[in-house]
């Protein structure tokens, strides 16, 4: 079964209760809430006039905006559960009203989370980013939160709508974006040059392809096994076998695992690698639970890496 597909039919049935509750947490000063699917972080701005209201298809964007926009911003971020897929999820009434009353909405684009664009489209009023153009990788992987130099242009692009939303904040805005692109420097940094001689992995799937695009490692997975395993299709008998041949002959330093898609294909490859002694990288598509810092999440995904590969 493929446990980041699986939705909850309760957080469905119960949106617009959750929802009145929202409102009544916000009104109390709460710093946050949980509604059916999205996630919704706010708190009294201690410099005074009304937050911008900014909705995020995943926690990853959120996480982007509010480092950005500081106590300036209210970020509500409709996937915010690592077992939720962005691919399949079916948007709820809360997620529309937060859509509707936002000024800016960031969603990721590539045919990652074409829910959003049903949202996006009811933030009549709203300026409107998506990762994906901004970052301009020109690959065709839509994972482009992996890729820091794309996530510092969408940082900078999030800076300045929120300027010409809220002009006297523009500075601080800037400066939010300077220091969060000072700590991506840093990442790119001690990733770079991290495969050393001609090193080699395969992946479950090409989620951390930009990361390892950074760190000069080759991704030795056979595209017909990623892309079944991407699709939810049979992966060819011959692609399942050439992985299990690269791990058991000690031909990859690291299985890069999507640890939010379990099939068992992904945990037959997964017992293998550990069987051989090769080292298992776990990676996600949206923050761990109980993470709320993009920085924080991609060091220690980074730092993962580098251990993988000494």
């Amino acid at each position: 079964m493929n446990s980041r597909r699986t939705k909850s039919v309760f957080a469905a049935v119960s949106a617009l209760a959750v929802l009145a509750l929202g409102a009544t947490a916000c009104a109390s000063g709460d710093k946050a809430s949980t509604s059916s699917g999205s996630q919704n972080a706010s708190a009294a701005n201690p410099g005074g006039g009304e937050k911008i209201k900014v909705v995020a298809s995943t926690d990853v964007w959120g996480s982007v905006v509010t480092a950005v926009g500081g106590d300036k911003v209210e970020v509500t971020s409709i996937i915010h559960d690592p077992s939720a897929d962005p691919h399949s999820y079916e948007t709820t009434a809360s997620d529309a009203i937060a859509a509707k009353n936002a000024k800016l909405t960031l969603s990721n684009g590539g045919g990652y989370d074409d829910f959003f664009s049903k949202l996006a489209d009811q933030a009549t009023g709203a300026q409107k980013l998506v990762a994906v153009d901004i970052a301009a990788t020109g690959n065709e992987n839509e994972h482009v939160w992996y890729s820091l130099p794309g996530v510092e242009k969408i940082a900078d692009q999030v800076a300045a709508k929120l300027g010409e939303i809220q002009p006297a904040s523009k500075d601080a805005f800037t400066a939010n974006a300077t220091a969060f692109k000072g700590k991506t420097q840093e990442l790119l940094k001690k990733v770079s040059g991290l495969g050393g001689s001609n090193a080699k992995v395969v992946a479950t799937e090409p989620v951390a392809h930009y990361l390892l695009d950074s760190a000069k490692v080759t991704d030795a997975t056979p595209p017909a096994f990623a892309e079944a395993v991407e699709a939810e299709q049979d992966v060819p008998a011959a692609a399942l076998n050439e992985v299990k041949q690269l791990i058991a002959g000690k031909q990859v330093k690291a299985l890069v695992n999507n640890a939010q898609t379990t099939t068992p294909v992904t945990q037959q490859v997964v017992g293998d690698a550990k069987n051989a002694g090769i080292a298992v990288v776990d990676v996600t598509e949206t923050l761990p639970q109980g993470v709320t810092d993009y920085i924080a999440w991609m060091t220690k995904e980074v730092d993962s890496l580098a251990g993988a590969l000494k």
